[in-house]
């Protein structure tokens, strides 16, 4: 969509998939690897996510940057706090599902997890949504090439040095974080 876009790719202890590319999807260590690269101060965030490690190398980014590319990141929001703390030159988009009944769907029907994992990841999904308002834009994917096209002209608009903003979200997560009764 945005020739100046690039997506950084993760480096993970999480197993591969049998669809995924080394380099393309993630790039996959072992739990020492991992360690290593941490010791090594070789990543500019990385966190515990779902039960497996997940980062991104410096290098990476900086490389990309230095080409004159806006990279984007797919990180939860622990990734994106300290990517913040860091006082890096950041806009953060926080995507949301329609409702908890439409992410438990997603996460079963895409086959990459087992019923297990689904229903960890779900008595996880509060937590991790209750983080929305450290994010600078919040959008509910209802359709995603609607937030892809939205996010893009939030990215367009910054680069023009105009303000940005994201369309206020429904009361949908708002909802969705409400202590049941």
């Amino acid at each position: 969509m945005d020739p100046r876009l690039v997506t950084s790719v993760s480096t993970t202890t999480r197993p591969k998939r049998a669809y995924e590319v080394e380099g393309q999807h993630y790039y996959f260590v072992s739990d020492k690897e991992f360690d290593k690269l941490v010791v090594n101060e070789e990543f500019l965030e990385y966190a515990n996510v779902y039960k497996h490690r997940y980062g991104t190398r410096r290098e990476g980014v900086n490389r990309m940057l230095q080409k004159g590319f806006d990279v984007l990141f797919d990180i939860d929001w622990q990734g994106a706090r300290t990517i913040k703390q860091q006082a890096l030159n950041v806009v953060s988009f926080f995507l949301i599902p329609p409702s908890l009944e439409e992410l438990k769907r997603r996460l079963s029907t895409r086959g990459q997890d087992s019923h297990r994992s689904v229903e960890y990841r779900m008595s996880q999904a509060i937590d991790e949504l209750s983080h929305y308002g450290e994010f600078d834009c919040v959008f509910v994917n209802d359709d995603l090439g609607r937030v892809c096209n939205l996010v893009h002209t939030c990215i367009e608009r910054i680069r023009r040095g105009e303000q940005y903003s994201a369309p206020s979200f429904s009361r949908t997560l708002k909802d969705m974080l409400k202590p049941e009764s």
